[in-house]
């Protein structure tokens, strides 16, 4: 028993010895190292940036009342189109008691003294078709009976409008009415049938009953890095992505980047503006966000071979061009000129050829890259 333990114990000892030395001479053997080839090819190389904002019609008018009052009635809905003077919505005025209460009295003076000038008139009136006064005194009743006509029409025209908002010789120009000053898309309607609203005047905004904008004029408004806005300019062509719309992409005119800067969260951004370039066919709703590209610069039909090819040392750039394959491959660093890179590929202006083979990515023996 104690023979076959040491025969064992024997056999356990050479197997771990056995698999050190495999192991320790798999380390010590030299890795070779197999690298992907690429091949320069000729292509178009874009520097672009992406601004990112959202889409909003050019003006966008807040229609307010001129009188405070009652909403009685929304006459169009959002999303509805409207044309400049068509009516919105309908108020109807509460009047303040006291106005109402002057209004009255202005009104019963009024007829009081109209009737008392009507009579004196009637009276001079066949004095002098009898030839007792003169052309003057009749001229003159005449005058007084014109005069208080006229003053009570005022009176009770005041009295319609703080009961109504409107009098009878202005019902065309009715502020109970409140009309759409652009012809345009209703966006919103912010006020329901029975909610009170305040006109605008000089110490009021007042309530906003609607806002209408022109849907077929569209601009993106975003903003962009200092980094970039240097090299951006007015009247440059932009595509906008609207994610909403499947992706869709669209061109628009940049018309505008501001002055001035502003900060948010530690970095410096400028609002930009473009002009949306946009056919009929699909409808562009108002606050779509949307992601535009800018190309800063453009080099078309250029040798370019990927980026990660790249060796940069210093200010200078080189490749390692394949020179043997096997048994094993060979490499012949080169400097190259560069130019222009997406991020991606890079143009190469000097030191390769199409019919170079240059080193790429490292891979293993499988051929996954590492």
């Amino acid at each position: 028993m104690k023979r076959i333990s040491k025969i064992g114990l024997i056999v356990l000892s050479g197997m771990i010895i056995l698999f050190t030395f495999i192991f320790l001479w798999n380390k010590s053997r030299p890795e070779i190292v197999v690298y992907e080839i690429v091949s320069p090819s000729m292509k178009t190389v874009e520097n672009k940036t992406i601004a990112t904002g959202k889409i909003e019609p050019r003006d966008e008018i807040l229609i307010k009342p001129q009188i405070s009052g009652i909403v009685t009635e929304i006459v169009r809905d959002e999303g509805q189109m409207v044309k400049e003077g068509d009516v919105i919505a309908l108020v109807k005025v509460v009047p303040e008691m006291g106005q109402l209460n002057s209004a009255e009295s202005r009104v019963k003076v009024a007829e009081i003294n109209l009737k008392q000038i009507e009579t004196e008139y009637a009276r001079q009136t066949q004095l002098y078709k009898k030839g007792v006064i003169s052309k003057e005194e009749f001229d003159t009743a005449e005058s007084n009976y014109q005069k208080a006509k006229e003053e009570n029409s005022n009176a009770q025209d005041a009295l319609d409008i703080i009961r109504k908002g409107v009098s009878k010789k202005y019902a065309k120009l009715s502020q109970t009415q409140i009309r759409s000053t652009i012809s345009g898309m209703i966006l919103e309607v912010p006020v329901k049938e029975g909610n009170s609203v305040v006109q605008t005047n000089t110490f009021n905004d007042g309530t906003t009953i609607a806002s209408v904008a022109d849907m077929c004029d569209l601009v993106f408004k975003g903003t962009i890095d200092e980094t970039e806005v240097g090299k951006i300019k007015e009247g440059m062509l932009i595509t906008l992505t609207i994610g909403a719309l499947n992706s869709k992409q669209y061109e628009a005119t940049l018309e505008y980047i501001s002055p001035k800067g502003i900060e948010q969260n530690g970095a410096v951004l400028f609002e930009m503006k473009a002009a949306l370039i946009t056919s009929d066919t699909i409808f562009i709703r108002a606050g779509y966000s949307a992601n535009a590209e800018i190309v800063l610069a453009r080099a078309v039909d250029v040798l370019t071979i990927p980026e990660s090819a790249i060796e940069f040392s210093n200010d200078s750039a080189f490749v390692h061009i394949l020179k043997t394959e096997k048994p094993k491959q060979v490499f012949i660093r080169k400097q190259v000129e560069i130019g222009l890179s997406d991020g991606i590929d890079i143009e190469i202006k000097k030191g390769l050829t199409l019919n170079d083979k240059i080193r790429g990515n490292v891979v293993n023996a499988k051929g996954a890259k590492k």
